[in-house]
């Protein structure tokens, strides 16, 4: 006799700093396995699997991610009580902000909307030590305007291909950036924070492996005047004829918001 099946998605707000990434690893502290242990624990018995909607690396944050839980043979009797009892038992860089109910045809990888990053950076001096899970700190002065100005050309449909490692399957696969511009940082604000403070939003369907910190890392190369804004435009335009090496920190980087179809 088949199984019967029940389906969640949980959205979900987490610090990544001590963490190794979203994918569970061996002897590694991940955001997935973190989550799998807690429902072990709350759900004692249970078959269950989870599925999030996207790969986070190493020290990257969310204010709205999200994950699908699939539940064997019963469903969650009370919702609320359940949200309540796993963010009790969740550790404190972790907060389940909500669930819903969905069906077998929603897909978490394949539905999102859109998916909005944000990374955050200061720039021309030491940040206080508190700052460090949540801005990357540049020690070199930036050219900002010219970094504002770069940004924008990511706009568009490009090929992504030289922002992503040569390994990452469909890399040459036009993608659409929806948005893409620097700004001064209003999302998070700390009074150990710098006086000034940065944010790249970037905006789209969906994005490759590094493909947003290896972005932001061609923009501070632009910054440092490493790199010219027609090095920019060649990179979306041949993309084979230029490397690009740097990957921004982790720790800069969140997940801003994920909207489903």
């Amino acid at each position: 006799m088949d199984k019967e099946r029940f389906y969640y998605v949980i959205n979900l707000q987490y610090l990544g700093f001590r963490y190794s990434g979203w994918q569970k690893q061996p002897h590694q502290k991940t955001i997935e396995g973190m989550l799998a242990k807690t429902l072990k624990f709350i759900l004692p018995g249970a078959r269950f699997k989870i599925l999030g909607a996207g790969r986070t690396d190493a020290k990257v944050s969310a204010l709205k991610g999200a994950f699908e839980l699939f539940l064997d043979d019963r469903p969650i009797d009370d919702v609320d009580i359940f949200l309540t009892l796993f963010n009790k038992n969740l550790p404190p860089d972790l907060k389940a902000t909500g669930i819903r109910e969905v069906d077998a045809s929603f897909n978490i990888i394949k539905d999102p909307g859109l998916k909005e990053y944000v990374y955050l950076f200061s720039c021309g001096e030491k940040n206080h030590p508190f700052s460090a899970p949540f801005l990357a700190n540049i020690l070199e002065t930036l050219d900002i305007e010219s970094m504002k100005a770069a940004a924008n050309l990511f706009e568009g449909t490009h090929n992504f291909s030289a922002y992503t490692v040569k390994s990452q399957k469909n890399a040459s696969k036009p993608r659409t950036i929806q948005s893409c511009g620097i700004r001064e940082n209003t999302l998070l604000t700390a009074n150990f924070f710098p006086k000034d403070s940065y944010a790249l939003h970037i905006v789209g369907k969906g994005f490759m492996r590094y493909q947003v910190r290896m972005i932001m890392g061609a923009l501070i190369q632009l910054g440092k005047g490493e790199l010219s804004l027609n090095d920019i435009e060649r990179s979306l335009i041949a993309p084979d004829s230029i490397v690009l090496t740097s990957v921004a920190p982790g720790s800069g980087l969140l997940l801003n918001r994920i909207e489903f179809h």
